[in-house]
């Protein structure tokens, strides 16, 4: 608890705050104050209409997002990119030093004075300022227009549900004995492990694994698949994958841990890889796989409001089975991203204040999703796969821009990984897209935005794009699929036209 963490929680939990009294109805009330929850009180009590809105948080206002995810993660993975920027400074003409000295304590550091900073934005003040209850406690369901807090008891016209997830216990016999981090816990170390072994190939087990072995711990990256990153585009994930093993991150695939013990060499798992027991042993071990909706407490049965392991049951226009209750966040999607939650909370305004008798509702199906996995380089994606539009009959074609073929990202010394777009056959229609580079996050919004639109790549081709900048790759795709237009025909039109003018 230094100043910045001090900071943090007089802003998202002040330890002074005094629930106010409850307004005799509200117009909505919401449960949690994560992406999702604050996006909704904001939205609706925003539009100057005098609706009275309530919200209620038992812990730290800003949700995962703020606190244990986006905010904490992204600090840490910039700070351990200058570490690599700096190792590889000689391919760019600069020596440098024999020792690269990371102060792992001031990392950290820099990360919570950044969040506390950020932490404004999702303050019981503010949302009190914007003419909002905040409620500060434990909540739950307590009649069909009812909801508990505290001491209180808040009425209601509908409600929505936004408590988000949490890190999965992992199902390990012994692990709870032997201790483990999870992202929740693991921004508060102050010293970097000396060995860490990470449980997941997924995003955040990718994430953490190269950003603590650039921050000096050795890592294991244990993964059950047979690639990292086994939901993303295979070409995508075996660059990334490649990259960790060229680093010197150890790898292991096909790999089950079984059991955990605390024995003298440190914390052991002992592991099934292909058939037979391995032992790795570490001083740290970061469970970097799988969430657990939090549901606990909410008395879900008291309201009809159905949910099972993977959270609350929502239809389309993320109604649950109770139709004046709704959900958003990582309670109720699979897409578990801060700018997923942040789509959802605007449909559940429009479709719980603004759709009298079902009118003019939105649909959680209708939006066009992309995400991005933080490594170096990043992965992101939009859309479909070719495997998707196989599943629903569609044709395809597949266009391919690798960065060695893209004068910015040669300058930059960034080759490495591509623009991947996916269109209908017989058409410029986009259907989905795959960067892979190191700003690929940035890049991707362009095709995200085409998609949304209904932009083809003829459009896009002739959108003119500053020259040298990475983003060229799609500018190159969108003209190497005006170039599949020249049939024979084509050609010879042209050089009609040629003779003609």
């Amino acid at each position: 608890m230094d100043e910045y963490n001090q900071q943090l929680v007089s802003f998202v939990h002040p330890l002074d705050w005094v629930n106010p009294t409850p307004a005799p109805l509200y117009d909505l009330v919401v449960i949690g104050a994560g992406t999702a929850g604050l996006v909704v009180a904001a939205g609706a009590a925003g539009l100057g209409l005098g609706l009275k809105v309530a919200l209620i948080e038992k812990h730290l206002m800003g949700g995962d997002c703020l606190n244990a995810g986006c905010v904490p993660s992204k600090c840490i993975i910039r700070s351990s990119r200058v570490v690599a920027g700096i190792r590889n400074a000689s391919a760019f003409g600069i020596n440098p030093p024999d020792n690269i000295e990371v102060d792992f304590a001031a990392v950290m550091q820099r990360m919570r004075k950044i969040r506390a900073r950020i932490s404004h934005n999702d303050s019981a003040k503010r949302f009190k300022d914007l003419g909002i209850d905040v409620f500060l406690g434990n909540a739950g369901f307590v009649s069909a227009d009812a909801i508990a807090v505290a001491d209180k008891t808040l009425k209601f016209k509908k409600a929505v549900i936004a408590t988000g997830a949490r890190a999965a216990q992992p199902s390990i016999p012994g692990i709870e004995e032997v201790g483990y981090l999870t992202n929740e816990t693991v921004f508060s170390l102050t010293e970097c492990p000396k060995r860490l072994a990470v449980i997941g190939g997924g995003p955040i087990g990718c994430e953490m694994a190269q950003a603590f072995h650039r921050l000096g711990a050795r890592v294991t990256l244990i993964h059950r698949g047979t690639h990292l990153l086994n939901r993303e585009d295979a070409e995508a994930a075996g660059i990334i994958q490649n990259n960790f093993i060229r680093e010197g991150i150890d790898v292991i695939l096909n790999c089950s841990p079984k059991r955990a013990e605390l024995t003298s060499q440190g914390k052991v798992l002992y592991c099934d890889r292909d058939g037979k027991e391995i032992a790795i042993a570490v001083d740290e071990i970061l469970a970097g796989a799988g969430r657990a909706p939090n549901i606990e407490g909410l008395n879900l049965e008291a309201v009809g409001v159905e949910y099972d392991r993977n959270g609350v049951k929502v239809n389309d226009y993320l109604q649950t089975t109770n139709p004046k209750i709704f959900a958003a966040g990582d309670i109720c999607l699979n897409w578990k991203f801060t700018h997923a939650a942040d789509a959802a909370a605007r449909i559940v305004i429009k479709n719980a204040l603004f759709s009298p008798f079902g009118l003019g509702k939105s649909k959680l199906s209708d939006l066009v999703m992309p995400w991005v996995t933080y490594t170096d380089p990043e992965v992101a994606h939009v859309g479909m796969y070719e495997e998707e539009a196989k599943a629903k009959g569609i044709k395809t074609n597949v266009l391919k821009i690798d960065f060695d073929k893209v004068d910015r990202a040669i300058a930059d010394g960034e080759e490495e990984g591509f623009v991947k777009i996916l269109h209908q056959a017989g058409t410029d229609k986009i259907l989905g897209a795959t960067i892979v580079a190191r700003h690929a996050g940035e890049t991707i919004s362009q095709l995200t935005t085409a998609i949304v639109a209904g932009i083809g790549l003829n459009a896009l081709s002739s959108v003119i794009h500053p020259y040298p900048t990475q983003a060229e790759a799609i500018k190159k795709a969108a003209d190497a699929y005006r170039r599949t237009l020249l049939s024979p025909r084509t050609k010879g039109l042209l050089g009609l036209l040629t003779k003609i003018s």
